[in-house]
């Protein structure tokens, strides 16, 4: 079984106020959902696959994509990269994904315009 891993108290402190306010019925913990969030996309797991620690895995896939739709995880981004002053070095994902077959027909049929005119990586 994996170990449950938590955002401290000092990191909700610093991420909380970011987050939408409850209406109706309250939320389910935050601190253990934003873990789950956290642990899923840190371990390129599906949602389904989130350890039961951390919840049931449809509050947490909900979480996020309600939340992402909202733009919190956005502004808590922007709000942690602000102390983090200038950096040396620039890390890219090297990230991939598989394209079906027939998606390089999509640009001879010219439904992305300009995208051929972009300049070639050197």
């Amino acid at each position: 079984m994996t170990e449950m891993i938590l955002l401290s108290e000092d990191q909700m402190a610093r991420i909380s106020p970011f987050f939408p306010l409850s209406h109706g019925m309250p939320r389910v913990d935050d601190r253990r959902v934003i873990s789950g969030i956290i642990f899923v996309i840190r371990n390129g797991l599906r949602w389904r696959d989130v350890p039961a620690s951390y919840g049931p895995h449809k509050t947490i896939y909900n979480r996020f994509i309600r939340w992402s739709e909202m733009g919190v995880f956005g502004r808590i981004f922007v709000e942690l990269a602000k102390g983090g002053g200038e950096t040396e070095e620039v890390m890219i994902d090297a990230t991939h994904l598989k394209a079906h077959r027939t998606a390089a027909s999509l640009l001879k049929k010219g439904l992305f315009p300009g995208s051929l005119d972009a300049p070639k990586a050197g």
